[in-house]
């Protein structure tokens, strides 16, 4: 199992998923996105997917209906979770081993970014909104 990547900024969960998706430090991964995507909380599906296909990667971005839901459980996926109480602006996790990597998991206790723990979860702790899914 590799080591999980835990987010640094406040809205900086897409920059951990890319970050391991790419095998990259949190801190390169941020500076290769740009500062305004570690600032941001609207959805950046798009911008992620092309980053990650600028990476050599392949990957493309999906609207999480049902016909596209199967595909989040293939390694790798990023999913992107509805906005609800607990995630207010959504929050994204990447797809390894079988489990969910959650760049804030004790988010919902504790809302501080400085406290931030990453880790592995066996089932998403929401709906998904969007599937960011490797083609390869």
């Amino acid at each position: 199992m590799r080591k999980s990547i835990t987010q640094e900024f406040d809205y900086g969960c897409g920059i951990a998923c890319f970050a391991f998706a790419t095998h990259q430090a949190y801190r390169r991964a941020a500076e290769w996105l740009g500062k305004e995507q570690a600032t941001s909380n609207r959805f950046w599906c798009r911008d992620l997917c092309a980053a990650l296909n600028r990476c050599g990667l392949s990957y493309v971005s999906k609207y999480a209906k049902p016909s596209v839901l199967d595909h989040m459980n293939v390694e790798g996926a990023i999913v992107l979770l509805r906005r609800s109480k607990v995630y207010p602006v959504g929050h994204y996790l990447i797809r390894h081993n079988d489990q969910w990597m959650d760049p804030w998991m004790n988010l919902p206790q504790d809302n501080d970014i400085t406290r931030a723990i990453s880790g592995y979860r066996k089932e998403l702790p929401g709906k998904p909104m969007y599937i960011l899914i490797p083609l390869d």
